[in-house]
């Protein structure tokens, strides 16, 4: 039996349940796609029906504020993203009138929109004969066809799309595609597999040579840094200060509390006389420190944020054209932060 057929019988038996396999609106095959590059099934799933209950199609995505999307997509991470959906979205409306692109060549011109989620979209929601690579795709087939070949290579890319494109089931690229997501998401996985209840047990390269721990081979390490933040929570009466982060670094868009970013950690004495050429001064001149909290170190995937919650309180001096906002401690919550903001704050 070819690799497709037994690929795709299991997964008629296997499949997962999931509300993005049952409709064909490339809308929302795009919003599930987006939100599960970097998410787990089980956390995406309620991201993915609390963002469609927010914005149900792309014009109500479109016209919505940044900050609302940002808010919606809290907690995912990654927020680059969201601002890419959002982007593409008003893309979709100026250019399209609000149709999403039904072929391959504008579905990938969109923002944000790679190789692997525009053949996922194209195939689903059309039924296009693209073969869908993701991390589930190369960790299969490295395995079954025993590739050393480094995923994160261009020459590794190039020969697995290659190779998942021959493989591809053209007139059912949808199942074919969705199956080998269920394959390397339930049984082919990074750790522990369970080769013994999957379909490719007979003709796996690596698992009858003993390698499956193996493959897939990268070559590339990211390098992680070291960052250092203090985070000072300023209050003044029932009011707060917040700030929008505008430069193009992590978290754009999101607001977080009054900052101040060291080259290396500080003591106390020497944070707050740092602190006050960079943050206090004419904003927040004489602030009273009532309690520092112990550091959190809060990992990205290239950096390693060693961050630190002050509280104080402090008269605020800024004008119109001030980088900070006040804001009611009770209407917080309408505003989008990154988890770091979210677990320093469970300090108070």
């Amino acid at each position: 039996m070819e690799f497709s057929d037994l690929l795709i019988n299991w997964y008629l038996k296997n499949k997962r349940d999931l509300p993005w396999r049952k409709i064909n609106d490339p809308y929302r095959i795009w919003i599930s796609e987006i939100i599960l590059q970097q998410t787990r099934v089980a956390q995406g799933l309620d991201y993915y029906n609390n963002f469609i209950a927010h914005f149900p199609d792309v014009r109500s995505l479109a016209e919505a504020d940044e900050s609302e999307v940002l808010k919606c997509w809290q907690g995912l991470g990654y927020y680059s993203r969201a601002r890419n959906l959002h982007f593409s979205a008003k893309t979709i409306l100026e250019k399209h009138g609000g149709i999403f692109p039904q072929n391959h060549a504008e579905v990938r011109a969109l923002k944000g929109v790679g190789d692997y989620t525009a053949a996922a979209i194209c195939s689903f929601a059309y039924g296009l004969p693209y073969a869908a690579v993701d991390g589930n795709a190369y960790r299969v087939l490295s395995r079954v066809f025993e590739m050393d070949t480094p995923i994160d290579s261009a020459k590794g890319k190039s020969e697995f799309f290659a190779l998942a494109q021959e493989l591809l089931d053209k007139k059912r690229s949808a199942l074919f595609n969705q199956a080998m997501m269920d394959l390397g998401a339930v049984v082919c996985t990074p750790v522990a597999p369970e080769c013994v209840h999957c379909p490719m047990q007979d003709v796996c390269l690596a698992l009858a040579h003993g390698r499956v721990g193996e493959l897939p081979v990268k070559s590339k390490k990211v390098a992680t840094r070291d960052r250092y933040f203090y985070y000072f929570f300023i209050e003044t009466g029932g009011y707060i200060y917040l700030h929008k982060r505008e430069s193009d670094d992590i978290w754009k868009g999101l607001y977080e509390l009054p900052l101040v970013e060291t080259p290396c950690p500080m003591e106390a004495d020497v944070l707050l006389d740092f602190a006050q050429n960079t943050l206090f001064g004419k904003n927040f001149p004489s602030p009273q420190v009532d309690k520092i909290h112990s550091a959190v170190t809060h990992v990205l995937s290239h950096l390693r944020i060693h961050a630190t919650l002050i509280e104080a309180r402090a008269a605020f001096l800024g004008d119109a054209s001030s980088e900070y906002i006040k804001v009611l401690k009770s209407d917080f919550d309408n505003y989008p932060i990154s988890r770091l903001t979210e677990i320093l704050l469970t300090q108070r």
